[in-house]
């Protein structure tokens, strides 16, 4: 029964004979009545004969007794009480019960009661004569009849609701089937046939059902499939187009290279005009072979996974600053290191260390290319989400171009001669802890891109 339409039927069921519970109590407590009343009519139809005969024999008189049910009648006709049938009472009278009053409520707690109770008891009842044939009647009788009528009552109810609840439940059962079940199931089978073969157009799903909620579904369900087509055609388009890259670059650097041996010998001319362009043509030769190079590595990288582990920050970010002030020559350009020292946050050393080296870098050579001082801010806080780290420069900014593809392979460079790969990895590296790389602010009083890492295991 872990099908769906299984689970239908079962709670069908339950819930149908919950429904025919809530009525069988009050329908038990009417029939309880009704007993009771009869009692009272059929004592009154006695009482009758012994008034249009007052010499009733001893034994007529016991036989409308128990005709009736009862031990004896009292009937109040103008105010005065008058017992006018009578039996010996087996024991004393334990309940009595007044129906003229007798709320819903009432009725229904001492119907319950009486169904467990399962001792026979004298009890009194009282109530309104019928036809107006005095005030008051009151009988005695047993209890055991009353309870054996109301238990039978109640099985032949209870059975009659299993079989309401049965039928009712098959019969939803198929509706479920035609109207749920079977939709659901061409979905499916629809989801199926598209993962075995996705570039296979004929296992896009065609909306076709009638029920509002499920067709919203398929038509959801086909425009994600008509989408993840097209971005798997794009991607196979961008893979092929890849290794024709490699292959390209592949050769184009083995060319560069024996082009580069004869700079050597170029520099070595003595024409004065040979001489002189010669460094630009080395130049030019150097960044082509360091492209080449960028997009080989760039091809055949993948990023194994991050080894989380609790790291102090302020430490990765001393190794960045030890090693990027090798670099820095003449005191135009300042790295200062303002991570907090009991900032910690988990995540994989090298990698971090990989992030924040780029992001330094490419700060550093944004001031050296603007010929003006500046400095290079590392800092970070946290929150009860994520530990955040800060890399701020007071550089000239990023322009508008460099701005729109800045986390794109081979088109977010900003250098001149740069590969455009650097924030690209970075941005993986940290998503790949389920984090995220922005640029935060970028214009004329400098640049700050933000390093996010969520505490828990979810991305941002």
């Amino acid at each position: 029964m872990n099908s769906l339409s299984g689970r239908f039927l079962i709670l069908t069921t339950v819930f149908v004979m919950l429904a025919e519970i809530l009525i069988f109590v009050p329908s038990i407590a009417r029939f309880r009545e009704d007993f009771l009343l009869n009692r009272l009519e059929r004592a009154q139809i006695a009482s009758l004969a012994l008034l249009a005969d007052d010499m009733l024999a001893d034994d007529l008189e016991a036989e409308l007794l128990a005709n009736a049910g009862v031990y004896n009648v009292v009937l109040r006709r103008d105010e005065v009480r008058q017992l006018m049938l009578s039996s010996p009472i087996p024991d004393r009278i334990t309940n009595t019960y007044d129906l003229r009053d007798a709320t819903p409520w009432i009725l229904i707690r001492d119907a319950v009661a009486r169904l467990f109770t399962p001792e026979n008891e004298v009890i009194r009842v009282i109530g309104e004569p019928v036809k107006d044939a005095g005030l008051l009647i009151e009988v005695t009788t047993d209890s055991e009849p009353l309870r054996m009528a109301m238990t039978d009552y109640g099985l032949r109810i209870l059975g009659l609701s299993f079989v309401i609840s049965i039928i009712t439940a098959f019969f939803l059962f198929l509706a479920v089937r035609v109207v749920l079940v079977k939709p659901i199931k061409s979905v499916v089978g629809y989801m199926q046939r598209y993962a075995g073969a996705p570039e296979d157009a004929r296992g896009i799903i065609s909306p076709n059902s009638k029920v509002t909620e499920l067709r919203e579904a398929e038509e959801a369900l086909e425009q994600l499939q008509k989408e993840l087509t097209q971005a798997l055609k794009q991607r196979e388009r961008l893979a092929q187009l890849g290794g024709a890259v490699a292959k390209v670059s592949h050769d184009l650097r083995n060319i560069l290279t024996s082009a580069q041996l004869f700079t050597d010998r170029i520099e070595a001319s003595d024409d004065p005009l040979v001489r002189r362009m010669a460094p630009k043509l080395v130049n030019s030769i150097t960044r082509a072979v360091s492209l080449c190079e960028s997009t080989l590595a760039f091809g055949r990288a993948e990023e194994p996974a991050p080894t989380l582990t609790m790291v102090p920050l302020r430490d990765v970010a001393d190794d960045v600053v030890s090693s990027e002030l090798l670099s820095v020559t003449g005191g135009c350009v300042q790295i200062l290191n303002e991570v907090p020292e009991d900032l910690v946050a988990r995540a994989d050393p090298e990698q971090m260390f990989r992030v924040i080296m780029n992001l330094v870098r490419n700060a550093r050579q944004a001031l050296v290319a603007s010929a003006k001082p500046g400095n290079i801010t590392i800092s970070g806080y946290e929150d009860e989400a994520s530990w955040y780290l800060e890399v701020k420069d007071t550089g000239p900014g990023l322009p508008p171009k460099a701005r729109e593809n800045l986390f794109t392979p081979f088109q977010g460079g900003v250098r001149k001669g740069g590969s455009g790969l650097g924030l690209a990895i970075s941005q993986e590296l940290v998503r790949g802890h389920g984090g995220d790389l922005v640029l935060a602010e970028t214009g004329p009083d400098g640049t700050r891109f933000e390093i996010r890492l969520p505490r828990g295991g979810g991305t941002f």
